[in-house]
């Protein structure tokens, strides 16, 4: 019964985790719940070996040892899961502070989720922020641990965004160009497309999730005919201007060819993006990676 216990305790942290996966092989030699690249214990079946290499009487195979040529004793090697670490790359810019919730507190909520998952699963985790530079100050290295989720929610949630664009992206990710990761890009992404794939390029060994977070407030302008005051989101800049149907239909249309730029430019690269609206709800990842499957 004890042992019973102690294996099914991690499974149940609390009810903001979500099931993830990563496509191919990890190469991380720190056993996990991935399917890994390197040998070592594990259960998938790799190649013979002979002993002589090998030397563990355990797995040898007298079938395949009779039929080698020439004879020699031959041992199964097997390829070790491996753990994989998970870094939420955040936008802290000022557009981030805006709408009901506030985007960057969604976004804290998906760390803080992102940190239990992988504590569950039994993988690292870390954040990285920026804005109009890179934020050093929000800075959490990869680590295994059951509180680094809620630790790293919690200094988001403090932050205070910068009136400037995400524009320190590509900085943020230079330590990552060539790093084996699931990275979160979470952002609005109101930033220039020759940006974004610019960074992307950057990523090109992880595995990337875009994480799109816009509000109501963005994605349905005022229905009423009115004088409205708006104030640009990063400058924080105010503009008058009246409200009308013409005006609402550009405001939609311009959103509509957002999202479009955005899925070819992730769809070019084979990554898909994942748009969240309103509150964070766990089950849209967990959603997100089984829809992925092939």
């Amino acid at each position: 019964m004890k042992t019973d216990a102690y294996f099914s305790a991690p499974l149940e942290i609390n009810d903001t985790t979500f099931h993830y996966r990563i496509d191919g092989r990890a190469g991380g030699r720190r056993p996990g719940a991935h399917a890994g690249r390197t040998g070592g214990a594990g259960n998938e079946f790799l190649a013979h070996a002979r002993l002589f290499d090998h030397p563990d009487p355990r797995r040898l195979d007298l079938r395949a040892s009779l039929r080698a040529s020439p004879s020699e004793w031959l041992v199964r090697t097997y390829r070790q899961r491996a753990a994989v670490t998970l870094l939420a790359v955040v936008d802290v810019s000022a557009s981030m502070a805006c709408g009901v919730p506030r985007k960057l507190d969604v976004a804290a909520d998906f760390v803080a989720s992102m940190g239990d998952s992988a504590y569950r699963t039994g993988d690292s985790a870390g954040l990285l922020a920026f804005d109009g530079a890179v934020r050093d100050d929000l800075f959490w290295p990869p680590r295994h641990s059951r509180v680094i989720g809620q630790a790293m929610a919690a200094q988001l949630r403090t932050a205070v965004p910068a009136c400037t664009s995400g524009c320190g992206v590509q900085t943020t990710l230079q330590p990552l160009a060539g790093r084996e990761a699931m990275v979160f890009l979470v952002s609005d992404f109101h930033w220039s497309m020759e940006q974004l794939a610019a960074s992307l390029e950057l990523l090109a060994r992880a595995w990337v999730v875009p994480v799109v977070l816009w509000n109501e407030q963005e994605l349905q302008p005022p229905a009423a005919d009115n004088f409205v005051r708006l104030r640009d989101a990063e400058s924080g800049t105010l503009r008058s201007l009246w409200l009308t149907p013409r005006l609402r239909r550009q405001w939609q249309e311009h959103l509509a060819e957002r999202r479009r730029q955005l899925d070819a430019l992730f769809g070019a690269r084979q990554i898909r993006p994942l748009y969240l609206t309103g509150r964070y709800d766990p089950a849209q990842l967990s959603q997100y990676f089984l829809e992925g499957q092939r």
